[in-house]
């Protein structure tokens, strides 16, 4: 998506040769009309995936997947919690997810009765780097009985090689803006879809 590159050339920063900071339109602070822009190019992605339900972590994640069910019909938006508060009592689907950028591991749970056997599931999120994230929310869904139809970021590191490994386990895999490399402070980006 070429507008979401431009974006992150004009409105990112780049920290070191791991981290591009969007929080001023992603996850911090958030443009509302582009995140539709971004929902609505997922659904073009992953038009023939038909999914009934869209599963992401907290809270990076919610706003992009909220964005992408408008465009698919206002389907669900599922997302597993990474702290279990005092409200969720009811069995839970649970996987570890590790976060490279935050240096934690975090138990990452779903309600299960917010997953069902035979839903057809999209994963969507912020960030592919490593692929942990996705690889977890891939676990909760079978634990469910459901069906991965297809995994979306918003921004892929591809240097990183989590969409690879994801693409390993057969999931269709696909970003809006895939980052080759960060070097001296600039973004070079491989062909996004």
């Amino acid at each position: 998506m070429k507008a979401l590159e431009e974006k992150i050339l004009k409105d990112g920063e780049v920290i070191g040769t791991e981290i591009v900071k969007v929080d001023g339109f992603i996850n911090h602070k958030i443009d509302v009309k582009f995140m539709d822009e971004m929902g609505n190019e997922f659904a073009r992605l992953f038009k023939d995936a038909r999914p009934n339900k869209i599963l992401t972590v907290e809270a990076s994640g919610i706003a992009i997947a909220c964005s992408a069910s408008r465009s698919f019909g206002y389907i669900p938006v599922v997302f597993a919690k990474k702290a279990a508060p005092n409200t969720m009592t009811e069995d839970t689907y649970t996987a570890e997810a590790r976060s490279f950028t935050k240096g934690t591991v975090s138990l990452i749970r779903v309600s299960k009765k917010h997953l069902e056997k035979g839903d057809r599931v999209l994963i969507l999120d912020d960030f592919l780097a490593h692929g942990e994230a996705g690889l977890a929310l891939c676990d909760i869904v079978k634990q469910a009985g459901a069906e991965v139809v297809g995994l979306g970021a918003a921004i892929e590191k591809t240097y990183q090689g989590g969409a690879a490994k994801l693409r390993g386990y057969g999931i269709n895999v696909k970003s809006l803006a895939a980052i080759a490399k960060i070097e001296d402070g600039k973004v070079t980006f491989t062909k996004s879809e």
